[in-house]
């Protein structure tokens, strides 16, 4: 029944169960598809040199910009986490509050969301182009999986590559908060790592480890199968690759919250 045989007081209703039924179809698609990859990736052989282009592509490519982002970030937390400390005469909690800030959830998070836009967003691009350009179709035409030579490699390399570049996002932000703690506030060295290693067990490094490995399969998963389906010419490119960054970094924020909450 068309919207406009529909009487005015239920089209409201209606139109919340169009875009309910597309809800759940859009995500029968995605499942289906990281099913196909997850099958890909398990399937041998393994496509190794894929494997390892991909790993420079989202890894080694995005690094400048997690060695930056982490330092500043770190920097950033011992600057405002000291001034409100000192409030409190608890200057001495600096090292574990940074720490745990950065290894619980900004390490993670601010690592994906900045692979997001470097990677995530040149992936759906890369992806979007052999679209159009039909190359695609012809790995079909000569019976070569696209799962198994495109995607599979890029998610096997961000469940690889993000907790790798989350653990130098950690690293690079405890030793700005160092520097700006330590050497330009005056705190000594032994309270900043002496109480980082009273306070900061296992269990944390754990959950950021966990969680940079799920973020490493949102981001290709999200930006591959945007890349997948792109509309037709560079506009439908343009549009894939905005929607990929966009739901991949509210998809990010979203889980972060769920395992969180749940650890």
């Amino acid at each position: 029944m068309s919207v406009s045989t529909v009487p005015a007081v239920l089209r409201p209703l209606d139109l919340l169960g169009g875009w309910t039924i597309e809800g759940v179809n859009s995500l029968g698609r995605f499942g289906a598809f990281l099913g196909g990859a997850v099958g890909a990736m398990v399937t041998p052989p393994l496509k190794f040199w894929a494997f390892v282009d991909r790993i420079n592509f989202i890894g080694f490519r995005s690094l400048l910009i997690i060695l930056l982002t982490g330092a500043f970030t770190g920097m950033v937390l011992g600057l405002q986490i000291f001034l409100t400390l000192s409030r409190f005469g608890s200057e001495a909690f600096l090292g574990p509050a940074v720490a745990l800030s950065l290894i619980r959830e900004l390490g993670p998070v601010l690592a994906a969301l900045m692979v997001t836009g470097r990677a995530g967003s040149a992936l759906t691009a890369e992806l979007g182009i052999m679209r159009i350009t039909e190359q695609i179709d012809a790995l079909e035409v000569m019976a070569l999986s696209p799962m198994r030579y495109l995607v599979a490699p890029s998610i096997f390399a961000g469940i690889l590559t993000f907790p790798l570049m989350t653990a130098i996002f950690d690293v690079l932000g405890i030793f700005g908060g160092y520097l700006v703690g330590v050497e330009l506030l005056g705190l000594s060295p032994g309270t900043y790592f002496g109480e980082m290693q009273t306070f900061v067990d296992f269990a944390d490094i754990a959950l950021g480890f966990w969680k940079s490995v799920s973020f490493g399969v949102i981001v290709t998963w999200v930006c591959a199968y945007k890349g997948f389906h792109v509309g037709h010419g560079a506009e439908g490119v343009a549009r894939a690759t905005t929607q990929a960054v966009v739901l991949s970094s509210v998809l990010i924020l979203v889980w972060d919250y769920f395992i969180g909450s749940v650890w």
